[in-house]
């Protein structure tokens, strides 16, 4: 009769091999001893452990973000530290340790400052830096009273200009006043009070009607340029204005006046300096009230800082120091 195929086959059944109680009491004892013997010995242990947990020696975390101290230059230091300390390296085992020794990294910080030092105000100016040139086209367009989203309010002064918005930078170019040439020879000053959105190409300026006219007859509609940044003398100081619902609890403030353009306004809240954000209107915010009616400090594009004192939170009232930047 065949073997139904559902018929599962019968294998032997395998028995475990059942190893003598004093084979396993002997072993065990062996391993106690052992044991014993490297707890006791001198350096071993716990030890061992916190060896084993214990971070290799100069290895450090480079991707760690660390705030800047108070004035110092919120670019980059130079690609020789920020290479060193900042780029892990693959070892031959796979794994990943910091490039840097202690040595190069004490080496790097000694030579940031120097570099600092020989770019000058390059580090702190952005886009507009001082002595530099910049090539565009100009035209024209109607600056009514000569308000603008730098908020500085209206002006009787008609030589003002829009900057595009790559170079407007946030509002950082507000304020700034910019030498413009022609072509043909003729040059202007304007100072920058708005903003010139796209179609405005980088290097763009949008002069008032009265400023183009003095550069090319207006029906000309648009000419090239290039223009840069001017340090103008002025018998004008700064003033602050805090705006319009500003308080102890939170408050926007703002310089008017500067004859530099300016790189960073901070406050002094709980002994330190803390830096305020800058708006695209021209206002740095204390979203939380940090320095709301304490010292304020300025710094331009050239690395000059000033401190002023005094100035209580008095929504949209212009209040006048007795300070103003340098001129270079």
């Amino acid at each position: 009769m065949a073997a139904s195929p559902h018929r599962r086959s019968h294998r032997p059944e395998r028995r475990k091999a059942r190893v003598p109680v004093i084979t396993v009491v002997a072993v065990a004892a062996v391993a106690l001893v052992v044991s014993l013997a490297v707890a006791f010995r001198p350096g071993g242990g716990s030890d061992d452990v916190r060896e084993a947990a214990a971070p290799v020696a100069g290895a450090q975390v480079s991707g760690s973000a660390t705030p800047s101290p108070a004035g110092t230059s919120a670019s980059p230091s130079p690609s020789t530290s920020s290479s060193a300390s900042a780029s892990p390296s693959p070892t031959a085992s796979g794994t990943t340790t910091a490039s840097a020794t202690p040595s190069k990294r004490a080496s790097a910080k000694a030579a940031a400052p120097a570099a600092r030092a020989a770019s000058g105000a390059g580090l702190l100016a952005g886009r507009i830096r001082p002595g530099a040139s910049y090539d565009g086209v100009a035209t024209a367009y109607d600056a009514g009273d000569g308000s603008g989203a730098c908020s500085f309010g209206p002006t009787s002064d008609v030589m003002t200009a829009a900057m595009n918005t790559a170079d407007y930078e946030t509002s950082k170019a507000c304020g700034a006043y910019v030498a413009v040439r022609a072509a043909g020879g003729a040059s202007i000053t304007v100072r920058i009070t708005n903003e010139c959105p796209a179609p405005c190409a980088p290097g763009q300026l949008d002069l008032s009607r009265q400023a183009f006219a003095k550069l090319a007859p207006l029906s000309t509609g648009r000419i090239a340029i290039t223009w840069s940044l001017l340090s103008p003398a002025t018998s004008d100081t700064i003033a602050i204005r805090y705006k319009i619902g500003s308080s102890q609890y939170w408050c926007g403030i703002q310089a008017i006046g500067h004859r530099n353009p300016l790189a960073r306004l901070e406050v002094r809240s709980g002994g330190s300096w803390v830096r305020l954000a800058r708006t695209g209107y021209n206002y740095f915010l204390s979203e939380h009230g940090a320095g709301c009616g304490g010292a304020i400090r300025l710094t331009d594009v050239y690395g000059e800082r000033l401190t002023i004192e005094g100035i209580a939170v008095r929504p949209d009232a212009v209040q006048s120091t007795r300070v103003q930047f340098a001129r270079h």
